[in-house]
């Protein structure tokens, strides 16, 4: 399903199912998945460079390895903000940020990214690695426009994910053929990244194609354009 040309694989499991999973996984996420998302995951924060002062949003952060980077990188005066839907992911990055003793630098809450519970405008940036993949075809846009309502005008996004640019490959073929046949086990696909940032009205600045296990990864930064009156 997707736009003609843009077709990406479905997503088929609940939202409670998909919390009941991470929470599963929590103690030994990192282990598993972090190790190899790290260098990305880092060179997204790189490109999206939070600044001392601002205010910036995560969407689905995990164990908080990427909380804890912004929240130093913003400063005292700055704040991070953190939605997750599993819990138990929810207390490890919590006690990370204690740890570190940033904790006052964190609003971390349960929620869902397709309905963030901010007011308009509320944030300089939002940061999502290895996040929107999660998320069904349909909900894409709306996790998307969500994010560009409660960014400032000029305020901008940068999205780690799973990719489908540039011509098909042998992995990434396979890795969808295991996602519906596993969709548990493999609960993400890749998605056409760039393009759903631009059919979801942001300028996209910079983009970066790395390959993470023979699959395709996106890096991308977009900006929060200026609409007219009333939108």
């Amino acid at each position: 399903m997707g736009v003609q040309g843009f077709e990406i694989a479905r997503v088929h499991r609940t939202r409670e199912q998909a919390r009941r999973s991470y929470d599963r996984i929590s103690r030994w996420y990192d282990l598993v998945e972090g190790s190899w998302e790290k260098k990305l995951r880092l060179g997204g924060l790189a490109m999206l460079a939070p600044l001392p002062g601002e205010q910036v949003l995560e969407p689905g952060f995990g164990t908080g390895h990427s909380l804890e980077a912004i929240a130093a990188a913003v400063g005292e005066e700055g704040r991070v903000f953190g939605i997750e839907l599993s819990p138990r992911m929810l207390g490890l990055a919590q006690e990370r940020l204690e740890r570190e003793g940033l904790a006052l630098r964190a609003e971390l809450s349960l929620g869902d990214a397709a309905s963030l519970p901010f007011r308009d405008s509320k944030v300089d940036a939002v940061f999502m690695s290895f996040t929107l993949e999660l998320f069904d075809t349909p909900e894409i846009p709306r996790v998307l426009g969500e994010c560009r309502r409660v960014l400032r005008p000029g305020g901008r996004v940068c999205v780690v994910a799973l990719s489908k640019a540039g011509p098909p490959r042998l992995m990434e073929r396979l890795y969808e053929w295991g996602h519906l046949k596993w969709p548990a086990l493999l609960d993400c696909r890749p998605i056409y990244v760039g393009h759903s940032l631009r059919e979801a009205a942001f300028k996209v600045r910079e983009s970066r194609l790395s390959t993470i296990w023979g699959l395709p990864v996106e890096t991308v930064l977009a900006f929060k354009q200026e609409t007219s009156k009333g939108e």
